[in-house]
């Protein structure tokens, strides 16, 4: 059987997803699984898991491109061993790789480790790129939406409501909601 898998890291990008959908399906995918999760948390991928349980011996799962699948090597290294261990193999449609031929695992190896490398260039621009920005005076950060709340936190926390829903009535984290309150508390007391 062939499945496939398809990921886009936000839920913004539903046109993705959906064309992701498309291509799975039209590659022959008989089952689909998707998800809307940061590659980053390898850990709430639960789509992935469910693919990767789902795979029988002689299954195909196939994905449109490598980045949709894994963010490292050592990543990609771990699905293709849980793949393997099945009996089953995958295939990368974007790069036209089949783990099923000798030459299509040399190739996915070569290019993992070239996404990897492209990955840790960019971060390292990144760095760069936000140190020439800090350094001229440029770069502010993120804005600290919370504490452009702290005025509301301590109204809700005179109210007697708790960090938690005083959290979610605001969009906050909780801890935010803590640190607000310490602080303040600390600044009065």
């Amino acid at each position: 059987m062939i499945v496939g898998y398809g990921r886009t890291s936000t839920l913004d990008q539903n046109a993705g997803l959906a064309a992701q959908e498309r291509e799975l399906t039209s590659a022959g995918c008989k089952k689909v699984f998707v998800e809307q999760v940061s590659s980053v948390d390898v850990t709430a991928r639960e789509k992935l898991a469910e693919a990767l349980d789902y795979i029988r011996e002689g299954d195909t799962l196939v994905v449109t491109k490598l980045d949709r699948l894994a963010r490292s090597v050592a990543h990609l290294v771990e699905i293709l061993g849980a793949i393997e261990a099945k009996g089953a193999t995958l295939r990368i449609i974007s790069m036209n790789i089949d783990t099923g031929t000798a030459t299509g695992k040399l190739l996915l190896g070569i290019m993992g480790n070239v996404a990897e490398f492209e990955r840790s260039i960019m971060l390292e621009r990144q760095r760069e790129g936000i140190a020439k920005a800090k350094a001229e005076g440029r770069y502010k950060g993120r804005k600290p939406t919370a504490r452009a709340k702290s005025d509301e936190v301590m109204k809700l926390h005179a109210e007697g409501i708790g960090g938690t829903e005083i959290a979610r009535r605001l969009g906050i984290g909780r801890s935010s909601v803590h640190r607000i309150v310490s602080s303040q508390s600390a600044a009065a007391g």
